[in-house]
């Protein structure tokens, strides 16, 4: 019998080593979908992570470029406000130059023109005598305003006023080309 025990000990031995072959052979095959599995979930993972960095970077250039755009807009503004106020202040000082009188007579000139009939012109103290002899010649009444500044103001018939001044002009012009001149500043 000693035979036949080795022969059920070899057919048991040749079944357990089959069952251990399929075992192993389910085993890999369960490690190798796992293992494909957890790549893909890493792959997928991963994906999704350089999707919000990229997200996160474009929002933050996004943010920078409107910071860097609005700290242009700001520096632009404040670069056209000097610019107004040194212009300003250069008309300031042409009332002391020596062509300012002729200067008056002709803002007053074109003011008498839109207001037609007129009975007085008015300018601020210190520019009086530049226009004492021009009003005498037009007949008009020669009065003062501290307030009024860089020009006149003609007062027709009936209390309707004109007012000419440097300041005016500079205020139309500078509404008209002041777009321009910022564009020719930042070409």
């Amino acid at each position: 019998m000693p035979k036949l025990e080795e022969i059920l000990q070899a057919e048991v031995a040749s079944e357990i080593d089959g069952i251990l072959a399929e075992a192993d052979k389910q085993a890999a095959a369960l490690v190798s979908e796992a293992k494909s599995r957890a790549a893909a979930r890493l792959a997928a993972y991963q994906k999704k992570l350089e999707a919000e960095v990229r997200t996160a970077t474009q929002q933050a250039q996004s943010a920078a470029e409107l910071a860097v755009s609005s700290a242009r807009m700001q520096a632009k503004g404040e670069v056209m406000d000097l610019l107004r106020q040194k212009v300003l202040a250069a008309l300031e000082k042409t009332s002391s130059q020596p062509g300012y009188g002729k200067i008056l007579q002709a803002l007053a000139e074109e003011a008498l023109s839109v207001a037609g009939t007129a009975e007085a012109v008015i300018v601020t103290p210190p520019d009086r005598e530049k226009l004492e002899e021009w009003a005498q010649r037009q007949g008009l009444e020669l009065q003062t305003d501290p307030e009024l500044r860089l020009g006149v103001r003609i007062v027709g018939r009936g209390g309707a006023t004109v007012e000419n001044t440097l300041l005016e002009r500079l205020q139309r012009v500078w509404n008209t080309l002041g777009p321009g001149v910022a564009g020719l500043l930042w070409e």
